[in-house]
């Protein structure tokens, strides 16, 4: 007899087999049971018929209690009202493991409780359906660089300087010296870039930005390419190629997680076509102005409701190019078309997400990258190594950054980004 998971169950259609799982929620009317099951691949139903089982059998539906877990056995059958599409027509049953007094129960719980109890939490089909969505991210990511001759290279999380500075950075020491926790791989990942070409890296980054917004969590996990003999234009047509990509695949692959987390898979796909439209910041200050918001003029950054609006006059994610370099890093190149921008883009996702895409064209001369530490008033040997990057044999090269968890929410519909992350960790909580 065959040991399956409810994914599987396609391939075993009237077939006795055995399945391990969680029971979420039972039903009995005396002749017959019904036991909502998840075995961590699927929710489905075993139904348990009192005329086909013995008395032993039929008597522990009747006490089955949440989050049980148990073993059964029994026949895979075609079930069309269920979104599986299967169920089991179960012949006998073992209790693994008892549970009582389950904390999460099918009532409604406060946001903090549901924190708490985050461990637990991860188990109910919304948090599953998520976690679903994050795990093909992920996985499509790698698919994407891999197949287009990328390398992985893995920056270090432990940093002795930092590329935007060190004022949101988590200060640890690192035995006589001072040292940071990563907020981004960037400036090893152009080092990399001279020596393989085109390289990636995928990994938790930390910002201790005091921030309690939806959008923001201290540590998060970016994904950061850095192509070398690649300008600004042809650093953006890999983000929308990239991003469209994943939303190709998450339609494709989590098609069960999308219906349970209710997503508009209709919106979705108009994700999928590209190119992106593009505004510039200089216009989209100016749209912003013509349409009442007062509160910004050229020179400022955006906030939540200005990305918000500018992103509500597209069908599409939508890339505002070309920042003040006043408000940008040290290391990205100036617009020669404009001295006061710089070759920058963000992508901002429709549906109030934000930005989700941050990236540039790199400065490629290393006396202006030079004087640019110095005019940042960072410490000019502590970048020494990063400006060998432009002393010997530099190229034109760009890249960017997506961070997962905005691209999880947005791809999921769902309103904050605590949800995304398995244990997130937000301003006040890092428990558990």
């Amino acid at each position: 007899m065959d040991i399956i998971t409810m994914n599987q169950a396609k391939d075993y259609v009237d077939q006795t087999v055995t399945v391990k799982a969680w029971v979420t929620n039972t039903r009995n009317s005396g002749k017959i049971a019904f036991i909502q099951l998840r075995d961590g691949t699927a929710y489905f139903q075993g139904v348990v018929l009192k005329s086909d089982v013995s008395e032993e059998v039929f008597d522990i539906t009747k006490h089955l209690s949440q989050e049980s877990s148990v073993e059964l056995t029994g026949v895979v059958q075609e079930d069309t009202r269920s979104s599986l599409g299967y169920e089991l027509l179960v012949k006998d049953i073992k209790v693994l493991g008892e549970s009582h007094d389950y904390p999460i129960t099918p009532k409604e719980h406060g946001t903090d409780f549901l924190m708490d109890h985050r461990h637990l939490w991860l188990r109910t089909s919304r948090q599953h359906a998520i976690m679903l969505i994050r795990n093909e991210i992920i996985r499509a990511t790698f698919e994407f660089f891999n197949d287009r001759g990328f390398i992985k290279i893995d920056p270090p999380i432990l940093t002795g300087s930092a590329p935007e500075g060190t004022t949101e950075l988590f200060h640890t020491e690192y035995f006589d010296e001072e040292a940071y926790l990563s907020q981004s791989g960037q400036l090893y990942l152009e080092a990399a870039a001279m020596a393989f070409g085109k390289v990636f890296s995928f990994g938790p980054t930390f910002r201790a930005e005091k921030s309690k917004t939806r959008r923001h969590l201290i540590e998060f996990w970016m994904m950061e390419p850095e192509m070398a003999h690649t300008d600004h234009e042809q650093s953006l047509k890999v983000q929308e190629e990239y991003v469209a990509y994943l939303v190709r695949n998450v339609i494709d692959h989590c098609p069960q997680a999308l219906e349970r987390l209710g997503r508009d898979v209709s919106l979705l796909e108009k994700y999928t076509k590209t190119p992106y439209p593009r505004i510039s910041y200089t216009d989209a200050i100016t749209l912003l102005n013509n349409n009442g918001f007062d509160d910004i003029e050229w020179g400022d950054d955006f906030g939540s409701p200005h990305e918000t609006f500018i992103a509500s006059q597209y069908e599409q994610p939508i890339f505002i190019v070309n920042y003040p370099k006043s408000i940008k890093p040290f290391y990205m190149k100036v617009n020669p078309e404009d001295p006061r921008t710089v070759l920058c883009a963000d992508m901002i996702a429709p549906e109030g997400y934000g930005e989700i895409i941050g990236g540039s064209q790199r400065e490629d001369n290393y006396e202006i990258m030079k004087q640019n530490i110095i005019d940042f008033n960072l410490d000019l040997d502590a970048y020494a190594w990063y400006l060998d990057t432009n002393k010997y044999g530099a190229v034109v090269h760009s890249g960017f950054g997506m961070g997962l968890e905005r691209c999880v929410a947005w791809l999921s519909g769902i309103e904050h980004i605590r949800e995304t992350s398995p244990f997130p960790r937000l301003l006040n909580r890092l428990y558990p």
